[in-house]
């Protein structure tokens, strides 16, 4: 290797994540990998010192890992006239969806490509992509981006599944391509019965591959107190076990989240998605079994939801990420515009602690790597540390004081990302 195959990334301010932020500070790259993090002097002698000479681009604004962006369908870009506009409920939503699904006329591939590319210009170099229809498997492949693609698994009944759903799903595994990683998601409890429900996480586990779902998403998915009678273990032996649905019907009164961690789903390789009506015992279960939980709070927001409760989390412990979803409840798929708001709601909702802005920084980058299992490893993304691959943005906000500037970052950091370097190359750039 040529001893000028070493770039340089210098900025202002450089925020590791796993590291303390730096003032005036700069990544060396070489070969798709960090070579060195610190303040700019440190890391120019330390190369010097090693005999590698390098080119450097250097910036005015923020240096931090590539966002990651936890939960997405790439392939629902092409329905953003249905994410435009505001709705009073899940029924609504679904109706106004099901209409532009139904129309036809959808490439999934060719639109899941333009959500790719949206990502890279929004600074995300890997996310949580979710397939439903087999021509948009190859999204995140095509464009280069980290991540894991989930195929989605939804509408089961328990009879239909156990004729010849595993095969099927096993089908659509095999033909999705790689890298990235491929990973399993049973849409949610309400979309599936439970016997799919129980054989899908042991049909992804045995493959080595992670799990992805839609919980306390809905209104329907909140827990009934007043309706919880007997053990939640009984639940088994009362009947209303063949789906979350069945038992809803017949007054049952657990929750989504109590339903599915009795069917053994939640776990450290699963993470879910929006977990809007979560009560404090469904929040201690994520934290029990490890589960991430990816935050869309401009999608709840679109689809006439409830707040998540963002300052409930920060405050118990839980493992968060963040997520746009997808341009058919959300207006853009900027990482950046969720963490706004996702500020602002935990101000409003009573979190004042000063590292605000650093935990959700955290959380759109490195908890969401976390969530995928990506966060330690030779192949470790969402952080900016010697030997993880080289994922990294520059955002174009002015740098004051450290956590003044992270804050500015979170509340204020969305549309002025202007580079995004995938594995140690430049994927976009405002400079041209």
């Amino acid at each position: 290797m040529s001893t000028t195959d070493v770039q340089v990334w210098s900025a202002a301010l450089v925020i590791p994540i796993t590291a303390p932020s730096v003032m005036d500070g700069a990544v060396a790259v070489r070969d798709g990998r960090i070579e060195h993090v610190g303040s700019r002097d440190w890391v120019v002698a330390t190369l010097s010192e090693r005999g590698l000479s390098f080119t450097e681009r250097h910036f005015d604004g923020v240096l931090m890992p590539g966002l990651v962006n936890a939960h997405t369908h790439l392939q629902y870009t092409g329905m953003s006239e249905v994410g435009a506009r505001q709705y009073t409920g899940f029924p609504d939503w679904i109706r106004a969806f099901d209409e532009v699904y139904d129309r036809g006329g959808l490439d999934w591939g060719a639109h899941a490509a333009e959500g790719a590319a949206a990502l890279l210009r929004a600074g995300t170099t890997c996310a949580a992509d979710v397939v439903t229809d087999p021509q948009a498997a190859s999204a995140l492949h095509d464009a280069g981006l980290h991540g894991i693609a989930y195929w989605e698994v939804m509408g089961w009944s328990n009879e239909d599944w156990l004729e010849r759903g595993p095969a099927a799903v096993e089908d659509a595994l095999d033909a999705m391509p790689t890298p990235p990683a491929i990973g399993v998601s049973p849409h949610a409890p309400y979309s599936l019965e439970a016997q799919p429900l129980l054989d899908l996480p042991d049909l992804a586990r045995r493959r080595g591959m992670r799990l992805h779902l839609h919980l306390g998403e809905s209104h329907s998915e909140a827990e009934w107190a007043e309706a919880r009678t007997g053990d939640l273990a009984d639940l088994w032996r009362s009947g209303e076990s063949s789906s979350f649905t069945a038992m809803r019907a017949r007054g049952g009164g657990f929750s989504a989240t109590q339903f599915v961690d009795q069917l053994g789903v939640l776990g450290p390789d699963c993470h879910i998605a929006h977990g809007v009506y979560m009560t404090a015992d469904d929040r201690r279960r994520l934290r029990a079994r490890s589960t991430a939980v990816a935050l869309c709070p401009r999608s709840n927001r679109v689809i006439g939801l409830d707040a998540p409760p963002v300052a409930a989390y920060l405050t118990e412990g839980n493992l968060l990420a963040v997520g746009t979803d997808s341009l058919s409840s959300s207006p853009s798929l900027d990482v950046l515009e969720d963490v706004a708001v996702l500020f602002d709601l935990a101000r409003a909702q009573g979190y004042r602690s000063s590292d605000l802005g650093r935990r959700l920084l955290h959380a759109a980058t490195l908890g969401g790597a976390w969530a995928m299992g990506l966060a330690t490893g030779p192949d470790r993304v969402g952080q900016l540390q010697a030997g993880a691959v080289a994922d990294m943005v520059v955002v174009d906000v002015p740098v004051s004081d450290i956590v003044g500037t992270i804050d500015d970052v979170a509340r204020g950091g969305a549309g002025r990302q202007i580079e995004t370097v995938v594995a140690g190359r430049v994927r976009y750039s405002a400079r041209g």
